[in-house]
């Protein structure tokens, strides 16, 4: 039996390793900029069938884009360039939304300016 980590979020993940920053398909402990993380959106999951033998659901994720925040226009075109290469990264099967407006984010003692990309794809778990 597959899961949702084996087939919707390390495939996505694997697919965006080459837009030039730290790739985490589970939220990590500490972020290295520049760095994508792949979180689940909400709602989670929308069930889509239910019945004996399988069920299919649409799952929406958010792929959270962060720069290091040294100044503002620097930091800025940093995050839309690593944002832009995650739309040209994306797979087939996984469908884009809109990018939030960035904020400025304290993670530890790091500035981070960052923007969420809304995704979602489809996943069918068979029994």
């Amino acid at each position: 039996m597959t899961t949702i980590l084996e087939d919707v979020r390390e495939p996505l993940a694997t697919a965006l390793a080459s837009v030039g920053a730290s790739i985490y398909a589970t939220a990590p402990e500490a972020i290295i900029p520049p760095a994508c993380i792949i979180l689940p959106g909400a709602p989670y999951f929308e069930n889509v069938l239910i019945g004996k033998d399988k069920t299919r659901v649409k799952i929406n994720l958010v792929i959270g884009g962060a720069v290091a925040y040294n100044n503002n226009s620097g930091a800025l075109n940093n995050l839309e360039v690593l944002m832009i290469s995650i739309i040209e990264n994306m797979p087939t099967g996984y469908f884009i939304g809109d990018v939030t407006t960035p904020q400025l984010t304290t993670i530890g003692t790091a500035n981070l300016l960052t923007s969420d990309l809304t995704v979602y794809t489809y996943y069918t778990q068979e029994t």
